[in-house]
C-alpha cells in the first residue's frame, strides 16, 4: 500500500538512529536529505566541526600546557583558519563516509533533496529538477533539526555580522569579537577564540549565563575566561549592529558602544520546518518552529512522529539519537522503554563542564536535603601531570541514604568523567560504592573516591554532634 513501512525527513543524529533502528526491526526504509548533508546539521555545521574546531585550538595554541611549559608555550606561532579548518574537514568527510555505510549496509533508501508534506502519508522530495517526487510511507519520522535563529533587524553578511553556522567559513582569525548571546553555544566559541587569543566581548540580557549549571560551575568557568581575556556584559541588550569598513560597532541599549572585528549572534535555534508544509499533514508549529510530542514521540497525528531539536529541549546529538531510536520502536510496534529521565550535559567550552542529575539550587528550591563533596583536580597526581590546577568534580549526596543526587564536574574530561556518575546514579549506587572502590592511579577518575570521602566525612561529623552515628 505505502512505498515505505518508515519514512524519516532528515539525517541528522535522530533520524539516522530512527531509520537504522526501523530497517533492524526488518520494515522498508528511506531517509530524505539535502544534497551534501548527509548527517544534518550535526556533521556539517554543529556538533562535529565545532568540537573538532576545539581540538585544534587547544592543541595549537598549546593552551593545556601552559602551566607545565609557561605562559608563552604554543605549538604554533601564526595559527591560521587553514590551521584550524584542516583537521575539521578531514573529520566531517570521515564521518560522512561512516554515515553513508551505516545506511547502505542497513539497507535504508537514501532519497536526496528537500522533502515537504503532500498529506499525512505522502512527502514530495524536490531535487533540483523541476519535477517533484512523491513517496508514500505508513509511518513518517521528522528530524529535520534547526538553524540559527536570526534577529530580523540585524543584517548578517556572512563576514562580519555572522551566526553560528557562518562562524566556521570566517577568512581569518579575528583580532577582536562580540558575541551576543552566552547560551551554550555562544560560550562554547567564545571560549575557542579567546583561547586563540581573540579579545572576545559576551552581551547577554540576562543576569548570568548557562543559567541550568551549578553556580559554582559556571563561576569556575568564568573566572578561567575572563583570565583569557573575555569581557562579559551581563544585563545588557543590542540595540543595533553597524557595519564598517574595518568591522562592526555594537550599539549597547545602555549606550555603550563596542567596536570588533566580527559579531557573532548566538540568539538561540529556530526549528526547521518551514520547508516542511506541516499543515498539509495536519500539523502546526509554535512561533520557534519546534513540534509537539508526546512521551513516545508521536505528533498530534498518531502516527507522524518527531525527533531531536526540532522538538526542543534538550536539543543534544546525543539525547536526539534515543529519541529517534525509542521513536522507530515504537513505530514499528516494537516494545520499548522510554527515555531514562537521567541525561548527561556536556558543555565543550574551555574548560568543559559537564553534569547529570540535580543542581544545588534545584535541591534548595525542593526543599531536598544534600552535602556536597568536592574534589580538586590540582590534589590528585593525574591533576599535576597534566597541567590542570582548576579542574573540579562536585558529587551531592543524599544524607538520608547516601544516594548521589547530582555529579558536576569542571575541567579536563569533564564530558567523559560524568558517566561514572551517571552510572552509579543510574543504578540506584550510593557513595559507598565510590568510597570503597578502587580505581587507576594515577587518573582523574579518582577524584569521585575523593569527593566521596569528603561528603562522608561531613555527613559523619554531623552524625558526630546529633549522636545520631
Amino acid at each position: 500500500m505505502y512505498d515505505f513501512d518508515l519514512l524519516v525527513i532528515g539525517s541528522g543524529p535522530g533520524g539516522q538512529k530512527a531509520a537504522i533502528a526501523a530497517a533492524k526491526l526488518g520494515r522498508k526504509t528511506a531517509v530524505i536529505e539535502k544534497p551534501h548533508m548527509l548527517g544534518g546539521v550535526c556533521i556539517n555545521t554543529g556538533t562535529i566541526p565545532s568540537k573538532t574546531l576545539r581540538e585544534a585550538v587547544l592543541y595549537l595554541t598549546g593552551l593545556n600546557q601552559r602551566e607545565l611549559y609557561g605562559q608563552s608555550y604554543r605549538v604554533k606561532d601564526e595559527i591560521t583558519v587553514a590551521d584550524l579548518g584542516l583537521r575539521t574537514r578531514h573529520v566531517v568527510g570521515r564521518e560522512i563516509q561512516v554515515i553513508r555505510s551505516q545506511l547502505t549496509r542497513n539497507r535504508v533508501t537514501l532519497l536526496q533533496g528537500t522533502g515537504r508534506f503532500l498529506d499525512e502519508h505522502t512527502v514530495g522530495i524536490l531535487d533540483g529538477g523541476e519535477e517533484e517526487r512523491k513517496v508514500t510511507a505508513a509511518k513518517i519520522v521528522i528530524a529535520t533539526g534547526t538553524t540559527p535563529a536570526r534577529p530580523g533587524s540585524v543584517e548578517f553578511d556572512e563576514r562580519t555580522v555572522i551566526d553560528s553556522d557562518a562562524i566556521l567559513h570566517l577568512d581569518r582569525v579575528p583580532d577582536t569579537m562580540v558575541v551576543v548571546g552566552a547560551g551554550v553555544i555562544g560560550i562554547e566559541y567564545a571560549s575557542m577564540f579567546a583561547a586563540l587569543g581573540t579579545r572576545v566581548t559576551v552581551v547577554e540580557r540576562r543576569e548570568r549565563m548557562l543559567e541550568f549549571c551549578d553556580l559554582e560551575i559556571v563561576e569556575a568557568l568564568k573566572y578561567h575566561l575572563r583570565d583569557l581575556a573575555v569581557t562579559f556584559r551581563f544585563g545588557e541588550s543590542v540595540a543595533a549592529v553597524e557595519r564598517r569598513a574595518g568591522g562592526a560597532l555594537t550599539v549597547l541599549e545602555s549606550g555603550k558602544r563596542i567596536p570588533a572585528d566580527c559579531v557573532m549572534y548566538s540568539a538561540g535555534r529556530q526549528g526547521r520546518t518551514a520547508e516542511l508544509h506541516l499543515e498539509a499533514a495536519g500539523l502546526t508549529a509554535d512561533a520557534r518552529g519546534r513540534i509537539a510530542v508526546d512521551e513516545d514521540y508521536r505528533t498530534g497525528v498518531p502516527h507522524i512522529y518527531a525527533v531531536g531539536d526540532v522538538i526542543g529541549f534538550p536539543a543534544l546529538a546525543a539525547t536526539s539519537m534515543e529519541q529517534g531510536r525509542v521513536a522507530a520502536q515504537h513505530a514499528c510496534g516494537e516494545p520499548v522503554a522510554s527515555l531514562h529521565e537521567l541525561q548527561p550535559i556536556g558543555i565543550y567550552t574551555v574548560p568543559e563542564i559537564s553534569f547529570v542529575g540535580r543542581t544545588e539550587d534545584d535541591l534548595t528550591r525542593g526543599r531536598v536535603p544534600f552535602e556536597v563533596g568536592v574534589s580538586r583536580y590540582r590534589e590528585l597526581a593525574r591533576g599535576q601531570i597534566i597541567g590542570d590546577s582548576y579542574g573540579m568534580l562536585k558529587l551531592l549526596v543524599s544524607p538520608q541514604d547516601r544516594r548521589l543526587l547530582g555529579v558536576h564536574v569542571f575541567g579536563t574530561g569533564a564530558t567523559e568523567l560524568v558517566h561514572i556518575g551517571q552510572t552509579v546514579m543510574g543504578c540506584g549506587g550510593t557513595i559507598d560504592y565510590l568510597v570503597n572502590a578502587v580505581f587507576n592511579y594515577p587518573t582523574l577518575a579518582e577524584s569521585y573516591k575523593v569527593a566521596a570521602l569528603d561528603a562522608m566525612n561531613k555527613m559523619r561529623a554531623i552524625s558526630r554532634l546529633t549522636g545520631e552515628a
